[in-house]
């Protein structure tokens, strides 16, 4: 019989070395069924694997059956969730199944979800609905496609149980998830030995975390100081991540300190949402109430999950250091947005005066206006012309004025920027821009309606057809 592809991999005892301060060893449960549902054919190569090499059997055994793999760790962590401490987290639903050395040269985890109690699991069973799976699938390979830095789905198994949720139509299907992502180590994890007390056990993680996500740092030989560069780039990598969530019109909706990867990666996708309209106070998660993980918050709140994070790292390191880290937050969130935001124009570079009035004045039309999000840069994309640099009455005359006057006004004074900003570039740079939207603006977008109308099918006849044709669809976003 031909070995499992899965379980001749290397495994490496990054996280097991440092001991068992820092995780439980726990066992997977045992599942009365198992259908592989998705595999992420996309990332085999990545770990050395060729797709036609790899059976779905292969995926089973590791994924689902969890076969000859041990120790499997729940990782210890705490963390603010709304803005309030909570001791009582930990991996309640899920282990870090291993950690892998990629062809890239970098370590990557397996973490599960869904894959059963834990002593952290409190009054929760441990388990994952087959819909939370689907979306987590759909969801991070969405955002791989648009450029966002995202933990990916490795397989997902539904598992035979039918679980009891509040939140969906119940009895519902259960799932078991491999997520592939960068650490399995969070904000949280560093929050945990402050409110223990832990210096001794906080010193070990953080070089670990150093030696084994920012090892280019390892050449600072001053430990301090290595440690205040750290925590300059982990501001800069959120900052960025938060412009990418920001750009695609993404809500996360449940930015808990828990939540945050100490790589600056994003990762565990719940009640989260693209929205439709452009809306600072769109909130995701109906749990919400005070809108505190709303669209227009995610910036701030992430900046917010790095200021507490000095407090853990305090008892190591310069506060002095960590001041003047996250100091440099908010220009390097919208340094990266501003680009982002301009390509989806199609401009890949502006005089700054003329950028940031662009910006300016196409947030203030979005939030002014009914037209979409997405819809607008559709619309942008599919019209654009090399015509529209001769005036801006070419620009976006398809586009309705609508009968209130303000909107007109404002749409007016965008098209007289736009057009400004087109008459900067030369003949070739103005047909470069049209192939510039094309790059930068989805034609497919993860929208609430797309996930309910292939989860239907699923539920009523067990179709995945759709399931699958959307994916293709997502993870081609750019394609007509």
């Amino acid at each position: 019989m031909t070995e499992n592809s899965f379980l001749q991999l290397t495994y490496e005892p990054a996280l097991e070395a440092l001991g068992d301060d820092y995780y439980d060893t726990v066992a997977a449960a045992d599942f009365p069924q198992h259908i592989l549902r998705f595999r992420n054919d996309d990332l085999l190569p990545k770990l050395g694997l060729q797709p036609d090499s790899v059976s779905d059997f292969d995926f089973v055994e590791a994924f689902g059956q969890f076969q000859q793999r041990s120790p499997l760790l729940a990782l210890r962590y705490h963390g603010y969730q709304f803005g309030d401490y909570n001791t009582g987290l930990g991996d309640g639903r899920g282990f870090l199944y291993g950690q892998v050395r990629g062809t890239d040269g970098k370590l990557y985890d397996f973490g599960t979800k869904g894959s059963g109690t834990t002593p952290y699991s409190r009054n929760g069973d441990g388990r994952l609905t087959l819909k939370g799976g689907v979306r987590e699938v759909l969801a991070s390979e969405a955002l791989h496609a648009l450029g966002v830095n995202t933990s990916r789905c490795l397989s997902l198994v539904e598992t035979g149980e039918q679980l009891w949720r509040g939140d969906e139509p119940s009895p519902t299907r259960a799932s078991v998830m491999v997520r592939f992502s960068q650490s399995h180590i969070r904000f949280g994890t560093f929050e945990r030995l402050h409110y223990l007390g832990r210096s001794d056990l906080m010193q070990p993680l953080l070089d670990h975390v150093i030696e084994v996500y920012y090892a280019h740092l390892l050449a600072v030989q001053d430990p301090q100081e290595r440690y205040g560069q750290f925590y300059g780039e982990l501001v800069q990598r959120v900052a960025q991540l938060a412009a990418q969530w920001m750009s695609v019109g993404f809500c996360h909706a449940v930015l808990n300190t828990d939540n945050m990867s100490i790589t600056g990666e994003s990762f565990d996708y719940g009640p989260y949402a693209f929205m439709d309209q452009f809306d600072p106070r769109f909130t995701a998660a109906y749990f919400d109430y005070g809108r505190r993980y709303s669209y227009g918050n995610q910036p701030r709140i992430c900046e917010w999950n790095l200021a507490m994070l000095q407090k853990p790292l305090k008892l190591i390191m310069s506060g002095d250091a960590l001041e003047t880290g996250l100091t440099t937050y908010r220009q390097h969130y919208y340094t990266a947005y501003k680009r982002r935001m301009l390509a989806k124009l199609g401009f890949e570079e502006l005089l700054p005066e003329l950028g940031d009035e662009l910006l300016r004045l196409t947030l203030e039309l979005l939030e002014s206006t009914p037209i979409g999000y997405h819809d607008f840069f559709t619309d942008l994309t599919g019209q654009f012309s090399e015509a529209w640099s001769e005036g801006p009455g070419h620009i976006l005359q398809a586009t309705a004025q609508t009968s209130d006057d303000d909107a007109a006004t404002l749409l007016q004074a965008w098209r007289l920027h736009y057009h400004s900003c087109l008459s900067t570039l030369s003949a070739p740079e103005v047909g470069q821009v049209g192939q510039c939207l094309r790059q930068h603006n989805p034609v497919t977008v993860l929208l609430r309606p797309k996930i309910e109308a292939i989860w239907e099918p699923i539920v009523v006849e067990n179709n995945w057809q759709p399931f699958h044709t959307l994916l293709t669809q997502l993870q081609h976003p750019f394609s007509p």
